[in-house]
């Protein structure tokens, strides 16, 4: 196989096998599906057969932007209708896209790599890819973007990539920076979905090995990380994370739910809320929102990828 073959493998297997740890740490349930939705917008809405979906984005405007783990294209669809089309045509195999962002003025996208390595920007109107950026790192994972910098996460290193911005938004280089203090470095998948606390001081990540799943906040100038304090909920499938206020969106991708949890203003300790199931999930694997609605887009893990697989997103209402 070949790096991101293996790593895909990887994660397939980590899927198949971890579906249910860590569900009865959590209170009370909240079923989607049960919760009625406007029927004017679609809440769930095909993506191209074998598009491989795992990151999404949603910026000011009503559109969800999704990267492909088979060549890293980036599809765009309209959240009212569910219709879109691939706007970049990405690098290839061997350069799959997995987190992705836009910028707050809706005119660039920032692409994790994978185990490509790369960081890239794509410009949002016309797909054209801008810059690439190789980090060195191994499987460059989930990405967001805080006022003057990206932040990327690195499945395999203990480290992060800081990606400066310009006083416009540019891009300018990447600064690799240390993960130290209560990070805890596991064989495979370690550090997964990036958000910000709160209060925007730190940057709160996902750690699937340290003490079974746990959220850490991360100092952005030292490195140092803080395991937060989630009163003994685990997080071992934990992905993408979407903050919106202090509720924390925690997908848990192999095991088909989104853990919601309410966190203090610095970030450093979590109450849960409760955990949201559907029936449409399929390994929901990241998260965005607009409106009332959280869109996530489900990327099957659990099968082996055909160009004939289809794939979806699903809409679920906010708690």
């Amino acid at each position: 196989m070949a790096p991101t073959d293996r790593s895909f493998a990887r994660r397939r297997l980590l899927t198949a096998t971890a579906a249910l740890t860590g569900a009865a740490l959590l209170g009370g349930t909240a079923h989607a599906a049960e919760t009625p939705r406007k029927a004017a917008w679609p809440d769930r809405f095909p993506l191209p057969d074998g598009f491989q979906p795992e990151g999404i984005a949603i910026g000011t405007r009503p559109f969800g932007y999704f990267g492909s783990l088979a060549d890293g294209a980036v599809y765009r669809a309209s959240l009212a209708t569910g219709r879109g089309s691939v706007i970049s045509k990405g690098l290839g195999e061997g350069h799959p896209t997995v987190g992705l962002k836009i910028d707050p003025h809706g005119h660039r996208l920032f692409l994790a790599g994978g185990d490509s390595g790369e960081i890239r920007t794509v410009d949002a109107r016309s797909g054209a890819i801008e810059k690439v950026y190789a980090t060195g790192g191994t499987f460059v994972n989930d990405v967001i973007l805080t006022p003057g910098a990206a932040w990327f996460t690195d499945s395999f290193k203990p480290q992060l990539y800081k990606l400066r911005l310009g006083g416009h938004g540019e891009p300018l280089d990447v600064e690799t920076v240390p993960l130290t203090g209560d990070w805890v470095q596991g064989d495979d998948f370690t550090a997964n979905g990036i958000e910000r606390t709160p209060d925007g001081r730190a940057l709160l990540v996902v750690n699937a090995f340290a003490d079974g799943g746990t959220l850490e906040s991360v100092d952005p100038r030292t490195g140092v990380a803080r395991a937060v304090d989630l009163g003994g909920a685990k997080i071992p499938n934990g992905d993408g994370l979407l903050l919106l206020g202090r509720t924390l969106y925690v997908v848990q991708q192999a095991q088909n739910a989104v853990d919601v949890f309410r966190l203090n203003a610095a970030g450093t300790k979590g109450t849960t809320i409760t955990r949201i199931t559907d029936p449409r999930f399929r390994i929901p694997t990241t998260a965005a929102a607009w409106g009332d609605r959280i869109y996530l887009p489900n990327a099957r893990f659990d099968v082996d990828p055909t160009p004939t697989t289809d794939y979806d997103v699903v809409a679920i209402p906010r708690v």
